[in-house]
């Protein structure tokens, strides 16, 4: 597999990742996280397109549509409702969805200050370079070895940062027994990306000194076009940001006709009347948004595929984005600007934090907390934009039309060709496929939950299953202000006065990752 490791006069070249051009597009090849990340027909063709006769990495005949994408709380109170605890550092999640406990052991000790004059050399060396075609040789290895011996765990998180995107299996056991030297950890895994960066999140190792610097330099050597990104005005926590596996969006708005090695955004995507969706199974789940009168229904297995929409719905401008690693489709209101701010068009970069996919906004490069709706980075976050929410209600086609008569749906064509897609139960089945560190244990992680911020402005979070019981049942879910209702056989949070107050359903650990101060109703 000569494109992954080569040799020279000067010594053994390993190399990081293969980057190709071919008639415009950029394609990746990474092979140690591919186990992993992709679904198995498009590893097939990645492993296939390396492995060419010249040894040299061959485009695909198609782009890429799919990404490889608070703990002991106190007993809930009467009302159902309970809040969130310090989170311990020995808990985590395993496969099957559910939490259990997983020993992380002690953290290492972590020194202040600067880095020691040798270990800030070795960086430099390691990660100040520019890397001419992903080549890494002898010198970078020395390094990786002398950081090792550092004692500074902190180092670890570029460590992990140069792990996730390695492509050679070599270099990325050097990586991981340097990250096991630095936090005292097992070196044997078969996940080493996965390994190291949970532990760094479960003991909330700090970032080192002048991390950004370094870590930008790896990545835009994946993806020159994230440049932007990397600012340090940004209000990121840069050691959970990590790659997806896909190339960036940015096409311009309503140009989505055109092809691309990411995860494909529509803009003013075709949409049929209720006879045109008989495509659709009256089983299969959509995601239900009513906005001044107007419904319609977005298919989960499109927005599987598609991952963010710019669309018009009851006279709004709205952004939608669905993250399948978190169960999460949201509705921004891109329209409610202040003037001179041109309308938001949001994209998928191909970036995560904490499993959540970043998006921003193509016109400036801002990026927005998709889950919050925050713009924290570029000139919009300068602005201090935050894009209301809309609700979204979780339903099946059949429930959902039957209520809605005059809904409209997207139509078939928006699949791509893949309209039966199920990430959900088939990739995504058995837990989060990304490090997310310690979880809340009061629900199992992939728990279907509405979160929605309370009359009193704290974060509640409902369980749909309990919700629904009693719903169905003709009981009342009341708490904070924040009233369910039933609507086209899913939930809708509203006001007391039956105001929407955009809602959304998600994964538990998702919303209680980014909202962990949040309260919890059960019924």
């Amino acid at each position: 597999m000569a494109a992954f490791g080569a040799s020279s006069n000067a010594g053994t070249v390993f190399r990081l990742f293969r980057i190709q051009e071919n008639a415009g597009r950029t394609f990746a090849v990474d092979y140690v996280m591919r186990r992993r990340l992709l679904p198995i027909g498009l590893a097939t063709a990645l492993l296939a397109s390396a492995c060419s006769s010249d040894g040299e990495p061959q485009a695909q005949d198609e782009p890429a549509t799919t990404e490889l994408e608070a703990d002991n709380a106190e007993a809930v109170t009467s009302d159902g409702v309970g809040d969130a605890a310090d989170a311990a550092t020995d808990e985590d999640v395993d496969l099957s969805g559910a939490t259990q406990t997983i020993d992380f052991g002690e953290p290492p000790s972590v020194p202040d200050g600067p880095l020691e004059p040798a270990t800030a050399e070795a960086i430099e060396r390691l990660l100040g370079q520019s890397f001419v075609d992903g080549q890494f040789g002898d010198d970078s290895l020395l390094a990786i070895a002398e950081l090792a011996e550092s004692g500074d765990p902190r180092v670890a998180w570029w460590l992990s940062d140069l792990l996730r995107v390695a492509t050679n299996p070599v270099l990325s056991q050097e990586l991981l027994n340097a990250s096991a030297t630095l936090l005292d950890i097992d070196p044997i895994s078969l996940q080493p990306w996965d390994h190291v960066t949970s532990h760094l999140m479960a003991w909330d190792i700090p970032a080192p000194p002048d991390y950004l610097t370094y870590k930008a330099n790896v990545y835009e050597q994946v993806v020159s076009a994230w440049d932007p990104f990397f600012v340090e005005e940004a209000d990121i926590d840069w050691r959970f940001l990590s790659w997806g596996g896909v190339g960036i969006d940015d096409r311009p708005f309503d140009q989505t006709d055109e092809l691309c090695n990411c995860i494909p955004a529509v803009d003013n995507p075709l949409v049929t009347n209720v006879d045109g969706g008989d495509w659709l199974a009256d089983d299969s789940v959509v995601f239900g948004v009513e906005i001044n009168g107007e419904a319609r229904a977005y298919p989960r297995s499109t927005m599987e595929v598609r991952e963010m929409v710019n669309d018009t719905l009851g006279g709004r401008d709205i952004g939608m984005p669905y993250c399948t690693l978190c169960g999460s489709a949201q509705v921004y209101f891109t329209d409610e600007v202040p003037d001179g701010v041109e309308r938001p068009v949001l994209r998928t970069s191909g970036l995560l934090i904490r499993s959540n996919k970043v998006m921003f906004d193509v016109n400036t490069f801002s990026i927005f907390d998709t889950f919050l709706g925050t713009a924290v980075s570029g000139p919009l976050a300068e602005q201090g934009i935050v894009l209301p929410q809309a609700g979204v209600v979780t339903t099946t086609w059949g429930q959902w039309k039957q209520e809605h008569p005059d809904t409209t749906i997207l139509a078939q064509s928006v699949a791509l060709g893949r309209p039966d897609s199920d990430l959900r139960n088939t990739r995504d089945a058995n837990g989060p496929i990304f490090p997310i560190g310690n979880v809340d244990d009061r629900l199992p992680v992939q728990e279907d939950v509405i979160g929605v911020t309370g009359a009193s402005g704290d974060p509640i979070a409902f369980q749909v299953s309990a919700a629904l019981n009693v719903l169905q049942s003709g009981g009342t879910v009341e708490v904070d202000g924040i009233v369910l209702q039933l609507d086209g056989g899913g939930v809708r949070a509203v006001d007391a006065e039956g105001n929407d107050v955009g809602g959304h359903q998600a994964f538990w650990f998702a919303w209680s990752q980014f909202q962990p101060e949040t309260q919890l109703w059960t019924g």
